[in-house]
């Protein structure tokens, strides 16, 4: 007699997401924490919402557009929007997609998503800067990838390692990469380097996806050319509105080869149909009134202002023996402690001191980061920015039995 079935059996979990961790939802669980001074999470911060136009914009989206603003969206996004999108990257980029070759998405992370729905196969081998953004490695463990990281120096990935890498083994099918002010260490990759990145790319037919996040957050004006612009066959680009809108509305975009943006499309069908159709008609109109530019304006002074704030922290309290970044936008600043200090326990101990930070470790694919913090400097007031690297010196000294 067959037994019955046990109401008590646990279920089996798809392989795919056993090694997915929960780096990122530990960071935005940071959000609302207002015990901690907040140096882990690369939240921007809310004096760069555009709360004095959204009334404003809301208004006109309701009273003129309601019936598109509140129904679903074409899957690639509305035509307003895309028009508008593609009018600004020919500010930013110099050129502009084909129709075909642009989507909306919703959120940056969903745009890795769909490209990792269209390429990735288990067992294909990706490659990742380390370290690097730990949503992308997330996403493409998920779709079970072979991973492998590639080390970064002062000019971005280092490409005599990634045509090794390449030379040897199973080649690669793709490249993830973010070549200005990188998240989590700041560096922004040379003209030099990304010209050489796409030769080997080209060379071993690896495609790039190249993440924008933090492009338009750059505080010394310097602008070099997009991957995608220097090669539109070659690189998927992603961006998000994020940190140049606000994040309550999940708006991201992808602009690549015709070929490998139709699959992208057929995936979404497959995720959330569509991106939010109200928000995407704010961003047009945030976009059209040129509000986007005058607010980078101020974003970039104030980020400005936190990093300075930041590193001028560093210089003052940090023992000799540990090293950071200097970067010249975005959010972040990477640190490097001793060897015999782990920043697992120095992320705890630091939390009793009162200052959240976060480890290096997630944001490597494979082994490191075990002596590395990254700061994020985007969130926290500049009085608290200078309080809490004081915090995290005197326990890097208390580890290290440094006097104080």
């Amino acid at each position: 007699m067959q037994a019955a079935p046990s109401s008590h059996r646990r279920p089996t979990f798809a392989r795919r997401i056993r090694n997915v961790g929960s780096g990122l939802a530990g960071i935005l669980a940071l959000a609302g924490d207002n015990r901690l001074i907040g140096l882990a999470g690369g939240f921007p911060d809310p004096q760069t919402f555009p709360v004095d136009v959204l009334p404003e914009l809301v208004a006109q989206v309701i009273e003129n557009d309601s019936e598109i603003a509140l129904q679903y969206s074409p899957t690639p996004g509305l035509p307003g929007l895309r028009d508008a999108i593609r009018t600004r990257l020919i500010t930013t980029d110099g050129t502009a997609p084909a129709e075909q070759e642009l989507m909306v998405t919703s959120g940056n992370i969903e745009a890795l998503d769909l490209i990792a729905k269209t390429l990735i196969d288990p067992g294909d081998v990706v490659v990742v800067e380390g370290p690097t953004y730990l949503g992308a490695i997330d996403v493409f463990r998920g779709f079970e990838a072979d991973i492998r990281s590639i080390p970064v120096d002062g000019d971005g990935i280092e490409t005599s390692v990634l045509d090794r890498v390449c030379r040897s083994g199973a080649p690669p099918k793709l490249l993830y990469t973010i070549p200005e002010h990188q998240n989590p260490t700041g560096i922004r990759m040379s003209l030099e380097r990304r010209t050489e990145l796409l030769r080997v790319c080209r060379n071993f037919g690896l495609y790039i996806i190249e993440d924008v996040a933090y492009r338009d957050l750059s505080f010394d004006g310097r602008r070099f050319p997009s991957l995608w612009s220097l090669a539109p066959d070659l690189v998927i680009q992603v961006g998000t509105t994020s940190k140049t809108f606000f994040p309550g509305v999940r708006l991201g975009w992808a602009v690549g080869p015709k070929t490998v943006l139709e699959r992208m499309l057929i995936a979404k069908q497959c995720s959330d149909q569509c991106a939010g159709a109200f928000g995407q008609r704010l961003f047009e109109e945030y976009l059209r009134g040129g509000h986007m530019a005058r607010q980078l304006t101020k974003s970039n002074a104030l980020y400005s202002r936190r990093c300075q704030t930041m590193l001028a922290a560093l210089d003052e309290y940090m023992p000799t023996d540990v090293t950071w970044t200097r970067p010249a936008g975005g959010f972040f600043v990477w640190i490097a402690v001793p060897k015999n200090l782990d920043a697992n326990s120095l992320s705890l101990q630091s939390r009793e001191a009162g200052v959240a930070i976060m480890p290096g470790a997630p944001f490597f694919a494979q082994t490191g980061g075990n002596n590395n913090v990254r700061l994020a400097f985007s969130h926290a007031p500049d009085h608290q920015i200078d309080e809490g690297i004081r915090l995290l010196a005197q326990t890097i000294r208390t580890s290290l039995e440094i006097p104080t």
